[in-house]
């Protein structure tokens, strides 16, 4: 059975790879460029914001929203790199 609309779709995800990790990285070796995009996938299947419905990660529910203006004040946010420093994941501190 054929997926019309897997092309389209996959030519996005590769394009997204190309542009913001193979573009910016020097692959060394098989090894490596498996690694990078072992960790791509894991970024971006998990962490990277999509333009979708409220900005909704694919594998996570949707973000309670902030009523409280008091409440932004007081937001501690952590910064995780990722390929040593190529990504960034920025997350709320505990």
């Amino acid at each position: 059975m054929r997926i019309p609309r897997m092309n389209s779709i996959m030519e996005r995800w590769v394009q997204t790879c190309r542009r913001e990790l193979l573009d910016r990285t020097l692959i060394w070796n098989q090894r490596h460029l498996l690694h990078a995009l072992r960790e791509f996938e894991q970024f971006y299947n998990a962490h990277r914001p999509h333009q979708g419905i409220a900005s909704a990660r694919p594998l996570h529910p949707f973000p309670e929203p902030i009523t409280d203006p008091d409440e932004t004040a007081r937001l501690d946010i952590h910064r995780t790199d990722r390929l040593g420093g190529l990504l960034h994941e920025y997350q709320h501190a505990a």
